[in-house]
């Protein structure tokens, strides 16, 4: 059987890469695995493993950062808390974007949402208990993050909601709380990678328990309006973007510039504390830091430690695009759009050739079309089906890697190009021919 890339030669690749096993592998390895056979074949590769933006920087931040840079901010240190621009930029821009009031002191930069999920679970961790020393995370979701709580030697606990959204949530949510080990729950709203968006009676659900039980939930908001069923994009006007903070104060709210704006290499985001867990005090954090107070022992201990502030004109940046997004001068959601086109017509090219969508269900409705989207076939695992596809020029990452319970991949649109429909076609059709 015949196919586009030697399949000898794929197997060579994983083995001089070391990748003990396909399935596995992280995404960066499996970037690495089909850069590789780029250079040995001279084929080009569908990439669909990387979630990384495909579109221009928006361009008032770049201007806002270059003219930062020439007043000579490159030379100062940033205050730990952020710049004030920035702290009121953010906190106008989640009261027009998601309708919620988070005081300007709560709006704190992070190097990308990585940190502030890093910092998140710290601090979710230290201000609480002995005994509620786990992070709750509903799955699937983006694979660093169970990474960073193995990394800090946290516990965690997780489940795939694929088999409980709506009121099966609560029965399943509860079934964890009521043990009173859980100081965190963390997500992803649109979801990475099933881009399943939890709707109001879940987010409900979630933060009236999260209130109950005295757990903190971490709301990824990395793809904010990107739910391609509803136009979000308008400021201080409904529909808002859906969000937990309407349904408890205990949570921390995860903004990032990376995929809104395109901002991703300058690794900039804003955690957004709510304002009654922003001056909560714990006497656990007291013990540990010398200060009480959740939102300083965060801001002068946690933050301090990791980079002692934030890329001064990266800060800069971002609130001019939090700002110039709340006066309705740039409309995010329309310019991100394009991902919802792309993936639309991916998923007709793999249904066209076999393939199935995996989470093809929000609840009781069609997934919508984003910037991630999830692919099986009945004939393969997941694993089995990524080692597969790779002899066909499709590189994407395995959905086991995301604390799925389910068979098959992660894909992503933001890198394809226009001739990638064509050639995506190409494979598959092979793929279809050599699998009658």
């Amino acid at each position: 059987m015949q196919t586009p890339i030697p399949s000898q030669l794929v197997q060579e690749t994983i083995e001089n890469l070391r990748i003990k096993e396909i399935g596995t592998a992280t995404i960066r390895q499996m970037v690495a695995v089909a850069q590789s056979l780029e250079e040995k074949t001279g084929q080009k590769f569908i990439h669909l493993e990387m979630g990384s933006p495909g579109l221009p920087a928006c361009q008032v931040g770049v201007e806002a950062e270059k003219k930062a840079l020439d007043n000579g901010v490159a030379s100062v240190y940033p205050n730990i808390a952020g710049i004030p621009e920035l702290k009121k930029a953010a906190s106008r821009f989640v009261k027009a974007f998601l309708d919620v009031d988070i005081a300007p002191d709560g709006c704190i930069p992070t190097v990308g949402s990585m940190m502030g999920s890093l910092s998140s679970f710290i601090g979710v961790i230290h201000s609480r208990l002995p005994e509620k020393d786990t992070i709750l995370f509903i799955n699937p979701g983006f694979p660093i993050q169970p990474f960073q709580v193995d990394m800090l030697g946290f516990k965690k606990k997780t489940f795939d909601v694929y088999e409980f959204r709506g009121h099966a949530l609560k029965e399943k949510l509860e079934s964890y709380l009521k043990k009173g080990n859980i100081a965190g729950i963390i997500y992803s709203n649109p979801n990475n990678p099933a881009w399943i968006c939890l709707n109001e009676d879940e987010l409900r659900i979630i933060g009236e328990l999260a209130t109950q039980y005295d757990a903190t939930v971490i709301e990824d908001l990395a793809y904010m309006g990107m739910d391609s069923r509803r136009d979000l994009g308008t400021p201080f006007m409904p529909p808002y973007q859906v969000t937990v903070a309407n349904y408890t104060d205990n949570y921390i709210l995860l903004i990032s510039g990376s995929k809104i704006f395109s901002y991703a290499g300058q690794r900039i985001a804003v955690v957004a504390i709510s304002d009654k867990l922003f001056v909560r005090e714990f006497p656990a954090l007291r013990e540990r830091y010398g200060m009480a107070r959740y939102g300083q022992a965060f801001v002068q201990s946690i933050l301090y430690a990791f980079s002692s502030g934030v890329c001064h004109s990266a800060q800069h940046a971002l609130a001019a695009m939090f700002a110039a997004a709340a006066d309705g001068k740039v409309n995010f959601v329309k310019d991100t759009s394009v991902y919802a086109q792309r993936t639309k017509r991916l998923k007709e090219i793999f249904l066209k050739y076999g393939f199935k969508i995996v989470y093809d269900k929000d609840y009781d409705v069609a997934v919508s079309d984003g910037f991630f989207f999830t692919i099986g076939h009945d004939k393969y695992t997941g694993n089995e089906l990524l080692r597969e596809l790779l002899n066909y020029g499709v590189c994407t990452i395995s959905l086991s890697t995301t604390g799925s319970d389910q068979q098959g991949l992660r894909a992503c649109s933001s890198a394809i190009k226009p001739g990638d429909y064509e050639l995506l076609e190409e494979r598959l059709k092979v793929f279809a021919e050599n699998h009658k």
